[in-house]
């Protein structure tokens, strides 16, 4: 039996959507972050060493990073479904969004909500200025201009066809749609990319996206 464990907010909802879209049984062990500090349990180390979610197990193994657990997923338990077959360009193409959205779509908003936290962050009187206007200097001078960068070329693949890997909906949905609803929700995803837009209204009118959210619970990303 897989299992997910499943940490609120977090990209293990792209797992429990992608298995519901292959119909597969899985189980959910659900963990919350700190109300505080918004970080993952310690309880989630006794699984993985980084103690982060998403992480799934399916018998013996025991597997972490979201476009891995995707990729594993789909290759032992798709049977031809959402993702192509291996040594063809469709495949490359697919493994390429993979890991762009890990290894260069989410830096920038990661590094977004950082400094939104330093901007608002409890500090000495005397010390708010300073960590205020270098937070808004870091934000408006590089990540914001990164974001767009990055919102600008995937609004452009969409001008090609509806999906990230084609005409078909695929993994490569999957794995983007996390940064693209960091986006909407905190980095400047609106009006101005109407493609991404309409991608993640089409997204989340799938049955199995809706299913997802039933089981995963709260999903605040969608309206904060």
């Amino acid at each position: 039996m897989i299992t997910v464990h499943h940490l609120n907010n977090s990209r293990s909802q792209r797992i429990l959507w992608l298995l519901e879209e292959l119909g597969l049984p899985y189980e959910i062990k659900r963990y919350q972050r700190d109300p505080k500090t918004m970080l993952a349990p310690p309880e989630l180390r006794a699984v993985h060493p980084l103690g982060k979610s998403p992480v799934v197990t399916d018998d013996a193994l025991t597997l972490a990073e979201s476009g891995a657990i995707i990729e594993y997923l789909a290759d032992r338990y798709g049977q031809g479904r959402l993702i192509p077959a291996q040594g063809t360009s469709e495949r490359l193409r697919s493994n390429y969004w993979l890991h762009y959205a890990e290894g260069s779509a989410m830096p920038p908003l990661l590094l977004k909500l950082v400094f939104k936290r330093v901007e608002t962050a409890p500090v000495p009187f005397f010390v708010r200025p300073v960590a205020k206007g270098i937070a808004g200097k870091v934000q408006y001078g590089f990540v914001d201009p990164q974001i767009a960068l990055h919102l600008s070329y995937m609004e452009g693949e969409l001008t090609k066809a509806d999906w990230f890997g084609g005409a078909d909906f695929s993994v490569a949905d999957i794995v983007l749609s996390f940064p693209l609803e960091a986006a909407a929700a905190r980095g400047g995803l609106d009006h101005r990319y109407p493609h991404l837009q309409a991608f993640l209204q089409r997204i989340h009118a799938r049955p199995a996206y809706q299913r997802a959210l039933e089981r995963g619970g709260e999903y605040s990303l969608l309206g904060s």
